[in-house]
């Protein structure tokens, strides 16, 4: 015990010199050193609290006399009284904000004895009569100027008429800025002194900048004609109006952007291992959008983790868990240029889990590519019933996507014989033209992800080149023709993903599916009926001021809650907004199914990207296949292959448009016990 009776009682404070602060405890109230806290930390112990010294910070006064005046020896403040004097200031700051210098409100709440409502009168009193004072003086200046130079004086009386209209003088993205800076020249001329203008509101400094452009208009050098010309732009408003915010012809833009390359979206589908991240992912990078060095990182994580023929897989499927387990869980997505083309690229995922994420990949594309395994056994493994090829296709077909790539992959695996490439292409050609494809739409292309074989330059294998002549897959890609934008409609988009943002505010994923945006417009959200801003537009990871339909964007938002908001909500113009519902009739075509559908019959609607459970509360009548008559009137039950007119209920309210007024709105696929049972349009919304 005595060891730690000689420890316990050791006076540690003879270790060390006054001086010496290594080793010491720092101050309880931050955990930082000394001499860090000596060089940054501000202590109101080390120094009396002053106001001139901060009102020289935030205004930049150079020398604050009127500040000093404040606190004569007359005005000694005692602690109780600063308090009062702080409150005071504070809840004038709320009504006056920025507008009023800091001294004159001190001022005006001392010789008020902290009065704050008479302070409030007295320092707006002052201001209107600094105003009139001000406004004459400019009017004087003006007039002795501009004498014999009517234009000029025209001009200037003209902005100084409608430029104090506008009371508020915020400019997003930099600091408010209180007064304005005198040149030099024009400063020693009217004899001001070479100072910012102390106590001018922002209507003051808007007249006065119309008048010192008039006077630069004939005075002065360029540049500074040019200060005073950006002082003259400083009051208009940060908030963009939906009046006054300048139109832009969108089409004409769309047209220019890009170096004038046209937009597609490109999903890529196909039965689960057919190779569809392998083939994409190899593709990226032989177009040099991943480079060598992640590429080589890439091999050698998969060779540790026993899977080296996935290192291509590997630059579209991103997280762990899809690395771990080799299989694509959610749509990827990228962005590649081709020729005459911008791609955006989703990779979705093959296996029959995953397929509500396919359907969403699905929704948002304009052309596909379908990956087919060449190998022996696997082709007609998802080919027959159960595999995902035939089901892929014909949910594509059924979102409205009319022109298909087939990529016959791993051909390599079967020596590139044209015998497998002409069997899987005639059994694939059949049932493609049932799924309601043109054959002039489709395009067969025999590949090798693994390889790189036929991707971006035409195959160079002897084995291959002695049959096949057509495009490489690069080629076809680039070929495709890009659909027809709705640009002229009301503005929707569907929310695909929502998170925060490092700032203010919080973002929203999709593709817009109509209309345009440009920053700062209103929005409102359905079905949770809330309006917010848009803050800022991203494309492609850059930031952009419009963006239009076809785009994939992501939109920060400001002025509602994120909680509001989820997945399948959908943005539209306020003026023309989105319908919403919880029943509504379509028509729909049966697929494969095992079970007649009967009325009450459950099921998983797939809207976009919702995905809401619903029930078919009323069978209408069966329609004939082509004509569209009725055939048949409130059927008892409906079998695979029919067209039928329904009734659906869903258990909340979705957002929805009718098929006739926006096609891309207005599909829908309906799932039963993990299968696609029928695909359909929407003919009629009840409220």
């Amino acid at each position: 015990m005595s060891r730690h009776r000689n420890v316990r009682g050791y006076n540690y404070d003879e270790d060390f010199e006054d001086d010496d602060v290594y080793g010491q405890s720092v101050e309880d109230d931050y955990c930082i050193s000394p001499s860090t806290a000596a060089q940054f930390i501000y202590s109101r112990r080390d120094k009396p609290a002053t106001f001139a010294e901060p009102l020289e910070e935030e205004y930049g006064y150079e020398g604050t006399d009127a500040a000093a005046d404040c606190f004569t020896p007359t005005h000694q403040l005692t602690e109780v009284d600063r308090a009062r004097l702080n409150s005071c200031l504070d809840q004038m700051r709320e009504v006056l904000a920025e507008s009023i210098p800091e001294q004159v409100m001190v001022q005006a709440v001392l010789d008020t004895n902290f009065d704050v409502q008479k302070a409030l009168n007295l320092v707006l009193s002052q201001g209107s009569k600094q105003n009139v004072k001000t406004k004459n003086k400019d009017a004087v200046i003006l007039a002795k100027t501009t004498k014999g130079k009517t234009r000029d004086s025209q001009s200037a009386r003209t902005e100084s008429e409608i430029v104090p209209k506008i009371t508020k003088m915020t400019v997003s993205g930099k600091k408010q800025s209180m007064g304005f800076e005198v040149p030099c020249a024009l400063a020693e001329e009217n004899g001001h002194p070479n100072t910012p203008q102390k106590g001018l509101l922002p209507e003051d400094a808007s007249v006065a900048s119309a008048v010192l452009e008039a006077v630069s208009k004939s005075t002065l050098s360029p540049q500074v004609v040019q200060v005073s010309e950006d002082q003259n732009m400083v009051p208009t408003p940060a908030k963009k109006s939906s009046k006054a915010r300048p139109q832009i012809d969108v089409k004409a833009e769309l047209e220019k952007r890009q170096g004038g390359k046209q937009l597609l979206n490109l999903v890529v589908i196909g039965h689960v291992d057919a190779g569809k991240s392998t083939l994409m992912g190899h593709l990226l990078y032989l177009l040099g959008n991943v480079n060598k060095r992640t590429m080589h990182k890439y091999e050698q994580e998969s060779k540790k983790a026993g899977k080296a023929s996935f290192a291509y897989a590997w630059v579209l499927d991103e997280t762990g868990e899809e690395r771990e387990r080799g299989v694509t869980m959610d749509v990827g997505m990228t962005k590649f240029e081709t020729p005459t083309k911008v791609i955006t690229l989703m990779d979705a995922p093959g296996h029959k889990d995953f397929i509500p994420n396919m359907i969403t990949g699905a929704a948002q594309a304009d052309v596909a590519i379908l990956v087919v395994d060449a190998s022996r056994g696997e082709f007609e493994a998802g080919f027959e019933t159960g595999g995902q090829t035939r089901e892929h296709g014909l949910l594509v077909r059924s979102l409205g996507v009319t022109q298909l790539a087939v990529a016959v992959n791993k051909m390599d695996q079967v020596n590139w014989q044209q015998e497998r490439f002409q069997e899987i292409t005639s059994k694939l050609g059949q049932f493609l033209k049932q799924a309601g494809f043109k054959e002039s739409d489709v395009a067969y292309i025999p590949t090798s992800g693994l390889g790189g074989e036929n991707l971006v330059t035409r195959g160079q294998s002897s084995d291959l080149t002695q049959w096949y002549k057509g495009n490489c897959l690069l080629e076809q890609i680039d070929s495709f023709k890009p659909p027809q934008r709705s640009v002229d409609k009301p503005f929707r988009l569907c929310v695909a993903d929502v998170f925060k943002d490092q700032g203010s505010g919080f973002c929203v994923t999709g593709k817009i599916e109509a209309g345009f945006i440009q920053v700062g417009e209103r929005l409102l959200a359905m079905p949770p009926n809330e309006t917010c801003t848009a803050k800022g537009i991203t494309l492609h990871d850059e930031p952009v001021d419009w963006a239009a339909a076809g785009d994939h964007v992501s939109l920060t938002l400001t002025g509602m809650d994120i909680i509001k908001i989820n997945v399948g909500c959908v943005f539209c113009d306020p003026k023309e907004p989105i319908k919403v519902c919880t029943r509504f009739r379509a028509r729909v075509l049966i697929f494969n199914i095992e079970v007649p559908i009967t009325k009450g019959f459950p099921v998983l609607l797939h809207y976009q990207t919702v995905s809401e459970p619903a029930t078919i509360t009323r069978l209408l009548s069966v329609l004939h296949k082509s004509t569209g008559e009725v055939t048949k009137k409130k059927p008892k039950f409906l079998a695979k292959g029919q067209n039928a007119l329904i009734e659906l209920q869903t258990q909340r309210p979705v957002a929805l448009e009718l098929y006739k007024d926006f096609k891309e709105l207005g599909r829908f696929m309906l799932r039963y016990s993990g299968s696609t049972i029928a695909a359909g349009v929407v003919t009629e919304i009840k409220e």
